[in-house]
């Protein structure tokens, strides 16, 4: 545990707040491009194929960051290292909205990806300061505030960009990203681990973590198929949306969009649901809404006004689902060991944003040949995978897992 004086164990409800809205305003950057995916590849003369680069580098950058950048929250002062990467969003975004071809743009999106980490040290350091009976509870509640912030980008760009253009979406993320430095540097306590590890060291025992700490490979990979399907849906959505079938403005895929934000709401209910011990259960019924999400989609022709309600309700079921899966693995591996906590969240989250790439790139791939219906057929088949491992291999009883490894 970490030596500051911040670490008594005791959070505000105000500095809960705060640590959401930061988490909401870093993790907009990985999603602001989202549902432009079709515009700016025009705009920059990109195949329809390679559209879902735009997406997939992001992410792949914030994957880079998770396993390089993250487990320095074990080593260096946490504070310092979220203002670091700050910066290097500012840079990134502000290279987004200038740039004029496809590598120029996709370059800044790799670079968005690594800065938009700073999310997962201020989780890790929410944990921190909660006791171990409201560990699930302050994860939880900070963890709405990032899944509002992955829930709303989607329409906000959108709404931007029928303003404007879709340059004046990473002109105001690095604004909202200034603004948000100068608060951190205010409000946010700092805190000094007591690693004294070396930095080849310290990514080194990652390796150990990862090969013996079973619960934490189970719901790594639980998360990175329910994400895996989550980036499907909403990379290959917009395309649908503008399509034939339904000829939606941007302002209209943006009001799509929001319906996903009530998925929002299972975020600090998961984090309730674990802190009682019904971790299992709870992850069934969020794959389950994940494979039913789908399901529904492919009941009626596309097209229709119902077919249109089926898929916002098809988007809060999924939200819903992968929002509480993920705090309910974040409040599992979280009870493993303080010490360990930031380089266990890296090897989570670079795991499942590994399926989220994955899942935008074989979503966009699927939607280019098949249509809607492979593309659903693909993303339903992830949370399916993961439903047949959980049978599988996941402990029939609700019981709190243990570290096994004595790995530093």
């Amino acid at each position: 545990m970490s030596a500051s004086p911040h670490s008594d164990h005791h959070i505000s409800a105000r500095m809960t707040f705060f640590l959401a809205l930061c988490c909401g305003l870093i993790v907009a950057n990985l999603y602001y491009s989202q549902p432009l995916a079709g515009p700016i590849s025009q705009a920059l003369n990109m195949s329809p194929e390679s559209a879902g680069l735009i997406v997939t580098l992001t992410q792949i950058g914030y994957v880079i960051g998770l396993l390089l950048v993250v487990p320095l929250a074990d080593l260096v002062e946490n504070r310092k290292l979220i203002l670091a990467m700050l910066a290097l969003s500012i840079v990134a975004v502000l290279g987004a909205a200038l740039a004029d071809n496809a590598v120029l743009f996709l370059t800044a999106s790799l670079l968005i990806g690594v800065g938009a980490v700073a999310v997962q040290v201020i989780v890790p350091l929410a944990a921190h300061l909660a006791s171990e009976e409201r560990r699930g509870q302050v994860v939880g509640n900070v963890m709405s505030g990032l899944m509002f912030g992955i829930m709303l980008a989607r329409p906000v760009s959108s709404f931007i960009t029928d303003l404007y253009n879709w340059h004046a979406v990473f002109v105001f993320s690095a604004v909202v990203m200034l603004l948000l430095g100068v608060a951190i540097r205010v409000l946010l306590p700092p805190r000094a681990p007591r690693a004294t590890l070396s930095y080849g060291s310290l990514l080194a025992s990652m390796g150990g973590l990862a090969l013996h700490t079973p619960i934490l490979q189970r719901r790594a990979f639980y998360q990175a198929m329910m994400f895996g399907a989550f980036s499907l849906f909403w990379t290959t959505t917009p395309l649908l949306l503008a399509g034939p079938a339904f000829n939606l403005s941007q302002s209209g895929i943006a009001l799509f969009a929001l319906a996903g934000v009530a998925g929002a709401v299972s975020a600090p209910l998961a984090g309730r649901v674990a802190d009682a011990g019904w971790t299992r259960s709870a992850t069934l019924c969020a794959m389950l809404l994940a494979i039913g999400s789908f399901a529904i989609t492919l009941l009626l022709p596309l097209g229709s006004t119902t077919s249109l309600m089926l898929l916002v309700l098809a988007a809060v079921l999924l939200d819903f689902g992968v929002s509480a899966n993920v705090v309910l693995g974040q409040r599992a591996i979280y009870g493993l060991s303080a010490d360990l906590r930031s380089r266990l969240n890296g090897l989570y989250m670079a795991t499942f944003f590994v399926g989220g790439a994955i899942g935008s790139a074989v979503g966009v791939w699927g939607y280019a040949h098949g249509g809607w219906l492979t593309a659903a057929l693909l993303g339903g088949s992830m949370p399916a995978l993961a439903l047949f491992v959980l049978w599988l291999v996941e402990p029939k009883t609700e019981a709190t897992a243990t570290l096994s490894t004595s790995v530093d």
